[in-house]
C-alpha cells in the first residue's frame, strides 16, 4: 500500500510536481508543456527516484509508460539496442505528428549512465478500457535484471501478449495501436520522457536535461508567488507546512471545483463551465453520469448507465457562476475578468434552458415547492430510501417516497439559480423580470416558513409521506437478507431529521438577517449532542434516530453522521455573510465563524500531515479521514477557508 501520493504543484494547464510514497523510495514526478506550433507544443515527463534512508537496500523498480492510438490515430514503435524502445512516432487528428522520445536514465540528478533492463510491448488494442488486461497477458518472470557490479535478480516484464481466446471484434478499424515501454533499474535514478510536436518548427531547444531543469524552477517560483498573491496565507500567519498543505489541495483539485479554480484561473472555470453546458441537451437536461467512452463505461456500475431524463444533480453550477458575476462586478476591467460578460453572452441560450429544465420538471405537489426526482423505489430493502439525485445520497427523506414531497434543499437551491439568473440577464441587457419574481417569491421567509418550518423539531425540513417507526429486521424466506420493518403507518408531516439538509435556507442565504430562524440554527449548529464536533459540523445529528444507522446490509452509513467539507464550506460561507451583515445575530454568527473555521482547517491539516491523504469525509468522533482517498474535489475548499475567500 502506498504511504501517499499527490500533487504539490500544479497551475492546471502547463506545469506539475507530484511525489508518490512508496515504502523504501519516493518518485518524484515532474511536467512541463511549452506552447508552439498548431497543436498544442511540446511537453517533457520526468521522473526522479530517491531512497528512503530508512531502506536496507536500493530497490530495484519497474516503470511502465503506455501510448494508445483510440482509433483516431497511428503509432510505430522505434526500437534501438535489441529491445529498448528509442521512441514513438504517431499521428492523431488531434496532435498532428508527434514523436515520444524515451531518454536513457541517468544517476539522480547528475547526467552519468545508469544501467538498466530495457522491454517494450508492441500491439493492437480493442479500447482503452483493455489496456491493463493486455499488459497483464504479456507478463513474463523470465527476465534478469544483472547489473555489472551487483548480483542478478529476476523481474516480472512485458514480453510477447497471448490474448485470452475471444472473437475477433466484427469492425477492425475499432482495433488501436498501443505500445509500451519498460524500463527496470535501482533508485536512485532520473528519467525523461520528452513529447515534440511536428508543427512545433521553431522551438528554442529541446526540453530536457539543463533546460527541463531550468524552466521547472522558473514555474515553481511563477507558481509560489501567484499562490501567496491569489490566497495570502503567510500574510495571514499561516506555517510553511500548512501552506504547502493547501498548495496540494489546490493543485490536486484544479479542474475540479469551480469555486476554488475560479480564483486561481478564471478562464480555465469559464472554459470548464462551458463544456459542462455543452451536454444540456434540447430539453435542458444535463444527465447526471457523464459517461464518455468505453474506458468511463467499464468503470460505472451497469445500474448506473442506463439514466432517466427526469433525474438531475443539484445545479451547484450556478455557484461558480455567481462567483464569475461577481468578481466581474468587482473589477470589470481587470485582464482576468474582462472575457466573463462574451462568456455569459455565449453561455446564456443554454443557460435559460437549463434553469427552465429545473423549473418546470423538479416542481412539488404545492406552488413555488421542489421535489427530487429519482428516489429509491423499492421501499422494502432500504431503511430509508435513498436520494441519489440531491447529491446527498442515504440523508433521511420522508420514509415512502410519494409526489407529495417538498424538499428544502432543492427550493433554496432553485432560490440561489433563479437570483443569479437575474443578474446574468441583468449584465446581459435581457429581460431579467421573470428571473427576479421567482427569486423573490423563493426568498420570500414567510413562504419558506410555511412549506418547509417544522414547530416540532424548531428548524426547516422536507415533508412527505413518513414514518420514524422503521428498522432493519432479518428475513429468512425466500433468502436470508436484512429487509424494512415498519411499526407504525406513515403519514403526511414533516420529516424532523436535523442535520445538513435543514441548514440550507442559511447556508445559501435564503434567511434575511434578521431571522429569528437564524438563532434556532446556531443554537443546533453548536450543541454537541446535535451537530456540532471539534472538526466540523456532523451531518446529521446525534439525537436523530438514523444517526450513523446502516441503509440496506450492504450500504454502511455516509450522509448519517460523517463530516462533509462541501457543506461545512457552505456552513463557514454562510456565517462570514451573516457575520458581516448587521442584524441581531451578527455577533454570535462571527464567533461561530471564528471556531468553527479553526475547527475545520485543523484537522483536514492534521488528517494530511499524519496519513499524506486528503478524504473524503471525517469521523465525527475523532476527526479521522475515511472514504475515498485522496479526495480533493470538494474537500480542497479547505484552501479557500483558510484565505477566508468567499
Amino acid at each position: 500500500m502506498l504511504q501517499g501520493y499527490g500533487w504539490l504543484m500544479h497551475d492546471g494547464l502547463s506545469f506539475g510536481v507530484q511525489e508518490i510514497h512508496d515504502s523504501d523510495f519516493t518518485l518524484t514526478t515532474e511536467f512541463v508543456k511549452r506552447m508552439g506550433g498548431e497543436h498544442g507544443g511540446d511537453w517533457t515527463w520526468r521522473i526522479t527516484a530517491k531512497q528512503h534512508s530508512s531502506a536496507p537496500d536500493a530497490p530495484v523498480i519497474s516503470l511502465m509508460f503506455y501510448a494508445a492510438a483510440d482509433t483516431q490515430g497511428s503509432l510505430e514503435a522505434h526500437v534501438e539496442e535489441r529491445n529498448r524502445l528509442g521512441s514513438i512516432t504517431g499521428f492523431s487528428e488531434e496532435l498532428g505528428n508527434f514523436k515520444i522520445t524515451f531518454r536513457k536514465p541517468v544517476a539522480g540528478e547528475s547526467s552519468s549512465a545508469k544501467y538498466a533492463s530495457y522491454n517494450y510491448l508492441q500491439t493492437l488494442s480493442p479500447g482503452l478500457d483493455r489496456l491493463t488486461d493486455i499488459v497483464r497477458n504479456s507478463l513474463n518472470r523470465r527476465f534478469v535484471y544483472s547489473p555489472p557490479s551487483d548480483g542478478k535478480r529476476q523481474y516480472i516484464a512485458v514480453d510477447t501478449y497471448k490474448p485470452p481466446h475471444q472473437p475477433k471484434p466484427a469492425d477492425p478499424r475499432k482495433e488501436s495501436d498501443f505500445v509500451l515501454h519498460q524500463v527496470t533499474v535501482q533508485v536512485p535514478f532520473q528519467i525523461e520522457v520528452l513529447f515534440e510536436s511536428g508543427s512545433f518548427r521553431n522551438r528554442p531547444n529541446q526540453l530536457s536535461a539543463a533546460a527541463m531543469t531550468e524552466e521547472l524552477e522558473e514555474r515553481k517560483a511563477a507558481f509560489d508567488s501567484k499562490f501567496e498573491k491569489t490566497f495570502g496565507l503567510q500574510a495571514k500567519g499561516l506555517g510553511h507546512a500548512q501552506v504547502k498543505f493547501s498548495k496540494a489541495a489546490l493543485s490536486n483539485m484544479l479542474g475540479f471545483h469551480q469555486l476554488l479554480l475560479s480564483k486561481w484561473d478564471p478562464q480555465v472555470t469559464r472554459e470548464a463551465t462551458a463544456h459542462w453546458l455543452d451536454l444540456v441537451n434540447m430539453e435542458g437536461w444535463i444527465p447526471r453520469e457523464q459517461i464518455l467512452g468505453d474506458e468511463a463505461r467499464s468503470k460505472v456500475p451497469a445500474e448506473f448507465v442506463v439514466q432517466r431524463n427526469e433525474n438531475v444533480n443539484p445545479p451547484t453550477l450556478f455557484l461558480a457562476l455567481q462567483k464569475l458575476v461577481e468578481q466581474l462586478q468587482a473589477n470589470p476591467d481587470s485582464e482576468s475578468s474582462r472575457p466573463t460578460l462574451p462568456f455569459l453572452r455565449r453561455l446564456y441560450p443554454r443557460l435559460q434552458t437549463w434553469f427552465e429544465w429545473y423549473n418546470t420538471t423538479q416542481t412539488g405537489p404545492l406552488p413555488n415547492s421542489y421535489r427530487w426526482r429519482g428516489r429509491d423505489k423499492d421501499t422494502n430493502l432500504f431503511l430509508n430510501p435513498k436520494t441519489l439525485t440531491s447529491g446527498l445520497d442515504d440523508y433521511p427523506r420522508a420514509s415512502h417516497p410519494s409526489v407529495e414531497e417538498r424538499h428544502v434543499d432543492l427550493h433554496c437551491w432553485m432560490a440561489l439559480a433563479s437570483g443569479t439568473m437575474t443578474s446574468v440577464a441583468r449584465l446581459l441587457g435581457e429581460p431579467h423580470q421573470e428571473y427576479e419574481r421567482t427569486h423573490q417569491t423563493l426568498s420570500d421567509n414567510a413562504l419558506l416558513d410555511e412549506l418547509h418550518w417544522s414547530d416540532q423539531l424548531r428548524s426547516f425540513s422536507d415533508y412527505g409521506n413518513h414514518t420514524q417507526a422503521v428498522s432493519l429486521q432479518q428475513e429468512k424466506f425466500p433468502v436470508t437478507r436484512l429487509v424494512r420493518s415498519v411499526r407504525r403507518a406513515p403519514k403526511p408531516q414533516f420529516v424532523n431529521a436535523l442535520g445538513y439538509i435543514s441548514l440550507f435556507p442559511f447556508l445559501l442565504h435564503v434567511l434575511t438577517p434578521d431571522s429569528p430562524k437564524l438563532e434556532h440554527i446556531f443554537k443546533d449548529m453548536r450543541d454537541g449532542d446535535k451537530l456540532w464536533t471539534l472538526y466540523g459540523l456532523r451531518s446529521l445529528s446525534r439525537a436523530d434516530p438514523l444517526y450513523m444507522k446502516r441503509n440496506t446490509e450492504h450500504d454502511a452509513p455516509y450522509w448519517r453522521g460523517p463530516i462533509w467539507i462541501n457543506i461545512n464550506y457552505l456552513v463557514v460561507r454562510a456565517l462570514h455573510h451573516y457575520g458581516k451583515t448587521e442584524g441581531p445575530y451578527q455577533e454570535k454568527a462571527a464567533a461561530l465563524y471564528q471556531e468553527l473555521r479553526t475547527n475545520i482547517m485543523n484537522n483536514v491539516y492534521r488528517q494530511y500531515a499524519e496519513t499524506g491523504y486528503i478524504w473524503e469525509q471525517y469521523n465525527d468522533s475523532t476527526g479521522s479521514g475515511q472514504g475515498s482517498h485522496p479526495f480533493t474535489g470538494w474537500s480542497a475548499l479547505t484552501v479557500l477557508i483558510m484565505a477566508e475567500q468567499y
